[in-house]
């Protein structure tokens, strides 16, 4: 048998449903923004602190590792220590934001997180 109204989905149920996700949404970028996560190179001689919306927030380098004469090296271990710390910021956004965008019917990807604006 036929229920009354033919099965129509409930628009009102829908939209109550969409502004509950879209609250979440919010809640969890705002958690994603105060949450800090470090990433590390050489050892633990640099260490880079993360949101986890990807704001690089504090950059720890350790005067053992400062060379005037081998500046290159340095570098490499800044960018290792904040690619490692993004890393773990995009985990914690997939892990955060992941079944919110799959309910919204995102697939629960993220677009172009890693663009950092650091070189490659």
């Amino acid at each position: 048998m036929v229920q009354p109204g033919g099965g129509m989905p409930d628009m009102q149920a829908i939209l109550q449903q969409a502004q509950q996700m879209q609250q979440q949404l919010v809640s969890a970028q705002e958690e994603l923004a105060r949450t800090e996560v470090t990433g590390t190179s050489g050892g633990g001689l640099v260490t880079a602190t993360v949101t986890g919306d990807l704001e690089l927030r504090n950059l720890e380098i350790d005067p053992k590792v400062v060379d005037p004469e081998d500046t290159e090296t340095l570098a490499d271990l800044v960018v290792a220590a904040v690619r490692d710390a993004t890393a773990s910021a995009q985990k914690l956004q997939g892990e955060k934001l992941g079944p919110l965008a799959g309910g919204l019917g995102g697939g629960g990807g993220m677009p172009d997180l890693g663009s950092f604006g650091l070189p490659g």
